[in-house]
């Protein structure tokens, strides 16, 4: 995620975002993995196949991967992830690494690559996708699939908008770009650009309610947010946030529920 593991939404794989508060993604956030578990039937994984689950975050996704009877190994970037992984499901494989270069010699047998790489709410958090696909390539099998879910186009746009508007009033200048949410044809291209065919895609709407009912948008912001609040010292950060909940909460606040307005990317493509 988990860059994060979704989101916004979402797998952890890049600074700032590589040190996650676990206890809080796998509670007020797990809707994060609950949706990953649809991208599964996209993997659908078989009885002794290879399996790399690129951002595993707390490993819930990867122990969903063995139950389908794949050898699975789980990687994220996050310490604490990892380490919540391992406690969660002592008998899966996690290891720490970063998905823009890890070491395949290093960290896996070369002469047994992997059927498949899965990722799920992983990939809008890193800037250099070039950099992911060649370590994916280089993990995976000639036929090999790379399947995928991350923000689509138009991703959380009321709410970076809200932020962004806010962040004008006060003076600060706000990102331009804080996530990767590329539309289907950008994606498909910086694929094949790597030697993959995309077998499927699809762009759709997700809107997602969060947990903790009227804390649930600040909650969100508090973690996934941090690249859009960058600008704003920590002293201010939650008249920020209010004022950013009112700019919101006629468009996606209703009886005591935030709803996230979420688009999701999917992707499957295999290694040519």
């Amino acid at each position: 995620m988990t860059a994060p593991n979704e989101d916004p939404g979402d797998g952890a794989e890049t600074d700032p975002e590589s040190d996650w508060d676990s206890d809080a993604y796998d509670g007020s956030h797990a809707f994060v993995y609950e949706y990953g578990a649809d991208v599964l039937d996209l993997l659908d994984p078989g009885p002794g196949e290879r399996v790399l689950d690129l951002g595993c975050g707390t490993g819930h996704l990867t122990e969903r991967i063995a139950d389908a009877g794949a050898d699975v190994v789980g990687i994220d970037q996050s310490a604490e992830m990892v380490e919540t992984a391992r406690e969660t499901y002592p008998e899966r494989d996690f290891r720490r690494a970063d998905a823009r270069d890890f070491d395949v010699e290093e960290l896996f047998d070369p002469e047994e690559p992997f059927d498949a790489v899965f990722s799920n709410a992983v990939l809008h958090w890193i800037d250099d996708q070039d950099a992911v696909l060649d370590s994916v390539a280089d993990a995976l099998r000639p036929g090999g699939r790379f399947v995928v879910e991350l923000g689509g186009s138009g991703n959380v746009a009321a709410i970076a908008d809200a932020v962004r508007a806010e962040l004008d009033a006060r003076g600060y200048e706000p990102p331009t770009h804080p996530w990767y949410f590329p539309t289907i044809g950008e994606h498909a291209t910086t694929l094949e650009a790597h030697g993959f065919e995309v077998r499927y895609a699809r762009l759709f709407d997700r809107p997602t309610e969060l947990e903790d009912g009227d804390e649930g948008m600040a909650n969100w912001l508090e973690m996934f947010g941090d690249r859009l609040l960058g600008p704003v010292p920590d002293g201010e950060r939650s008249d920020v946030v209010a004022a950013v909940e009112d700019r919101l909460r006629g468009e996606l606040y209703d009886d005591g529920v935030w709803t996230a307005d979420y688009r999701r990317l999917r992707f499957a493509a295999v290694l040519e």
